[in-house]
């Protein structure tokens, strides 16, 4: 079957991209990792010995980044309604965040441990209708922040993506009801016209 144009466009911008070269080069599952990277770097979410869980993981960037931030006395626990290979060290939980089976199994999994970071990637599949899409992905990002109020520790933090338009803001006040300090980051590796932007809560008010 042959491909639209669309598709094709959006196959040869993808293999064009430096930072898809990049990732390739560096032995990385996605272009993804360096959004992680980038605000990492900016506000110091990652250290040694954290417990992150990493919410949408597939297909593994994020892991890969965070479990070479933790090192080996730390924990990366990772769930996606998608499979995943297996990264050695990450604990990867297949399930559907969005029904009480994943959940359950994510809540029995971390056993009661203190989680430092919660990281989501979340994304709905994009079907074109601007509405509906910004819906749900407003409600993956609002179904994260309650996940991570109930499972970080006091001071932990807090990143997740969105999308800019209709919610957004008041999503973006409810982060800020429940941690010291939030921010809202674009990254270099987003792509300027996805209407994605990362939020990031640091020091939980649990």
């Amino acid at each position: 079957m042959a491909r639209s144009k669309s598709s094709s466009a959006w196959l040869a911008e993808h293999f064009a991209d430096v930072y898809v070269k990049r990732a390739q080069q560096e032995g990385y599952r996605s272009r993804a990792i360096y959004k992680l990277q980038e605000i990492d770097q900016r506000d110091r979410l990652l250290r040694p010995g954290m417990t992150i869980v990493d919410l949408g993981a597939a297909p593994g960037g994020w892991s890969q980044y965070a479990l070479e931030r933790v090192g080996a006395g730390g924990r990366v626990v990772a769930l996606d309604i998608l499979p995943m290979a297996p990264i050695a060290g990450v604990e990867f939980i297949e399930g559907d965040f969005t029904e009480a089976p994943a959940l359950d199994q994510m809540v029995h999994t971390l056993a009661g441990r203190p989680v430092d970071l919660v990281i989501s990637d979340m994304a709905p599949n994009i079907s074109g209708v601007g509405i509906s899409d910004q819906a749900r992905v407003i409600y993956l990002a609002e179904l994260a922040l309650e996940f991570a109020l109930q499972q970080l520790k006091p001071s932990g933090d807090f990143l997740m993506k969105a999308f800019q338009g209709q919610g957004f803001s008041g999503l973006y006040k409810n982060v800020q009801q429940h941690f010291e300090r939030v921010i809202s980051r674009k990254p270099k590796a987003s792509r300027p016209r996805s209407p994605e932007i990362y939020v990031v809560g640091k020091g939980y008010k649990k």
